[in-house]
């Protein structure tokens, strides 16, 4: 299990990637909704916006109240940041949950 300030610094690093990343990147991640992810081991929520490809306000909330709502665990979480854990097979097998529209299912698929 992953610690709560390593959760931290990897939202802080996909933030850094996307703000990195080149504009057609950045581009194809452009959505402006709120996103909370929900780490079940640790207990714990972070939220942030993603607003024109990159990542903003990352925090701890209390409650999962965002327009895209994501749930996994704390390791899973290091691994899809790192790139070592497919998103489309994470979601498929159920490691990770998504609660969002269709259309902003599609545009994070960019993100991770």
């Amino acid at each position: 299990m992953a610690s709560v300030e390593e959760c931290e610094r990897a939202f802080h690093g996909l933030a850094a990637k996307l703000a990195g990343a080149d504009p057609t990147a950045r581009q194809k991640a452009s959505l402006d909704r709120s996103l909370s992810c929900t780490l079940r081991d640790l207990k714990v929520i972070f939220a942030g916006q993603l607003r024109d490809g990159e990542l903003l306000d990352i925090r701890q909330v209390d409650k999962a109240d965002a327009q895209v709502r994501m749930t996994m665990t704390s390791d899973d979480l290091l691994k899809l940041v790192a790139g070592d854990l497919p998103m489309a097979s994470a979601w498929a097998t159920g490691r990770v949950k998504i609660d969002a529209s269709v259309f902003d299912l599609l545009k994070l698929r960019s993100v991770f």
